[in-house]
């Protein structure tokens, strides 16, 4: 099994670059912050702070988080609920930054992680896999791109999506997130030292994808 670890602040793109990579080589794409917002939204929903691990850990086992892989991409459940859609929301983006800073939840999820990239060849995004999850993986992929890029992304896409928004609050939210990713205390934002950097500020999002699709097959000869 080959495995690609794609690691990277907020809003640079790394699940839609990585799903589609993954296509275009066939392998599995496991997008682990997915998981993170499942967790925070499902604390969201009991009126809960997803600061507070008095609040967030004895409840862990309950969610029921499980991953299903369609034609479409991967799908996200909650007690059998899918809720792949609603964890996109920005408030659920911010409680998955609160909730991965707790060494407990990162535990909680480190197994059915690898276990994924055991059984398959993935390319699977985050932003400590190279670093934490899967530390021995054959291509480790930092990408990135600047604040005012990654918050216009994720402007237009809000909007797109028919969301309300403002782009000087989803940049300051972008800036927020990359303090607390990179200032936590557990797994922290930090690009691996046999990581392959790639800025993706100029490039289109066709060239971003095609420049990760190359470095693999240069990497894995696939």
């Amino acid at each position: 099994m080959i495995s690609v670890a794609l690691d990277g602040p907020a809003g640079a793109g790394k699940s839609t670059i990585a799903k589609e990579a993954a296509r275009r080589l066939g392998f599995l794409h496991v997008d682990t912050g997915a998981l993170y917002r499942a967790i925070g939204l499902d604390v969201l929903r009991r009126g809960e702070d997803p600061a507070d691990p008095a609040q967030v850990l004895p409840r862990l086992e309950e969610t029921g988080i499980t991953l299903r892989f369609t034609a479409q991409g991967q799908r996200i459940f909650l007690r059998g609920e899918d809720v792949s859609e609603a964890i996109r929301e920005p408030r659920a983006s911010m409680a998955a930054s609160s909730v991965s800073a707790m060494p407990e939840v990162r535990r909680f999820l480190l197994e059915l992680q690898r276990d994924l990239a055991r059984k398959n060849d993935v390319i699977m995004d985050g932003r400590d896999i190279g670093t934490v999850v899967l530390p021995g993986a054959d291509v480790k992929i930092f990408l990135t791109a600047a604040p005012e890029a990654r918050a216009m992304r994720r402007y237009k896409e809000l909007v797109e999506k028919g969301t309300q928004a403002d782009y000087d609050t989803v940049l300051r939210e972008v800036k927020e997130r990359d303090y607390n990713d990179s200032h936590r205390a557990a797994a922290p934002l930090r690009q691996a030292e046999d990581a392959w950097l790639c800025d993706t500020t100029e490039l289109t999002l066709e060239g971003s994808i095609q420049a990760v699709v190359d470095h693999v097959r240069e990497r894995t000869q696939r």
